[in-house]
């Protein structure tokens, strides 16, 4: 064996270890309820970024407000992921 094929076997040991001990996904998704059910239609016939245009109707300092560091608030369905529906 070559010394680049041992480089290459643990650099993958090396990425599998990484994504091994990655903690699970701890973002809330978006219910799927009364308020929220006519988003995810937007965002299934018009995308995400046409959905998200309306969380901050609700989602701001006068309504439900953001936690202390919450990130951009413009990307919403960057992060939140839409729960799944059939």
């Amino acid at each position: 064996m070559k010394k680049r094929d041992i480089a290459l076997i643990l650099g993958a040991i090396a990425i599998l270890a990484v994504l091994w001990a990655a903690p699970e996904e701890s973002t809330k998704k978006v219910p799927y309820d009364d308020t929220h059910s006519k988003y995810y239609e937007i965002a299934h016939k018009d995308g995400k970024k046409a959905a998200e245009k309306f969380c901050e109707e609700c989602h701001n300092a006068n309504g439900v407000p953001f936690p202390e560091g919450h990130p951009p608030k413009f990307r919403c369905l960057f992060c939140h992921k839409l729960e799944q529906t059939h």
